[in-house]
């Protein structure tokens, strides 16, 4: 089945669906994005991609295109139009396309925004990575500072991707002053004691979506929750350790730079996280 698109109103095969060359995105990285996972044929958390959307979008002065009703209309008419059950849907915002290439924002009344978004088919609920854990390396962060804004300027996390590959790795962890800031693309968390840590919310790292939904079913769990940097020595020592994203749920770190952590499988609290995360997915998704 061709997959279908959306760009700018139309619905679109993909081998049809174009943006100009001169669309900011392109040019100058001027653009969001959201990711927003599908589970059996419905949006998981949709309401908070959305939110998070539009103040990604007031932070950079970008116009949406759409209203919040609207978008959801577009995402549902996607997953139906691509017989989408377990995946996820892209979606990413420009500041448009201008006549020309300008470093200056171009007037939002002359040119309107790009929108587009597609879907994408994934095994969310069954990974095999779940079961076994994933391994990470730390790396510099050298991303820009204002990392809570989900912006398209995606080139160093992939190039950490690329650097953990070159090692044998799976995914690499950004330190900063010491201290782990996020994966290439999630939230990181170790355990200690029983004691969930993570850092706590800033300018220094994306405010996860599923990072939020993870801490409040494991403070509803009775789990104990810190939110606070830790160290890469604090991570190797720790008694387990995970990720969490809007397409990995919640996944197991059994390896740091070689270390193991713990006994090198996934931990009991990431586990359960991950089993509540998924049942309380499927039952509030839409």
């Amino acid at each position: 089945m061709t997959r279908i698109v959306y760009v700018n109103g139309d619905y679109l095969p993909e081998a049809e669906a174009k943006v100009s060359v001169f669309d900011r995105g392109f040019l100058m990285a001027d653009g969001v994005y959201e990711v927003t996972s599908v589970l059996d044929g419905k949006l998981v958390d949709f309401e908070g991609h959305a939110k998070r959307l539009e103040r990604s979008l007031g932070e950079l002065d970008i116009v949406s295109p759409v209203t919040t009703d609207e978008l959801l209309s577009i995402h549902r008419e996607l997953v139906k139009r691509n017989d989408l059950t377990e995946g996820g849907v892209y979606l990413q915002i420009t500041r448009g396309a201008p006549a020309d290439r300008d470093f200056a924002f171009p007037d939002p009344e002359t040119t309107p925004s790009t929108i587009v978004l597609f879907t994408q088919v994934k095994n969310l609920a069954d990974a095999p990575a779940a079961r076994t854990g994933i391994s990470v390396i730390s790396i510099e962060d050298r991303r820009w500072a204002r990392r809570d804004i989900k912006t398209v300027q995606l080139l160093y996390p992939s190039m950490g991707k690329m650097m953990a590959k070159a090692a044998g790795a799976d995914d690499a962890w950004m330190v900063e002053d010491g201290l782990v800031t996020e994966g290439t693309s999630n939230n990181a968390y170790i355990v200690k004691g029983g004691k969930i840590i993570t850092r706590q919310l800033s300018n220094d790292i994306l405010h996860g979506i599923t990072r939020a939904a993870v801490l409040r079913l494991a403070k509803e769990a009775q789990m104990e929750v810190e939110e606070r940097g830790f160290s890469v020595e604090e991570a190797r020592e720790a008694d387990e350790a995970f990720v969490t994203s809007a397409t990995t749920f919640v996944q197991s770190v059994v390896k740091i730079d070689e270390a193991t952590i713990g006994e090198g499988t996934p931990g009991r609290i990431a586990l359960r996280l991950r089993e509540i995360y998924i049942d309380e997915s499927r039952k509030k998704a839409i």
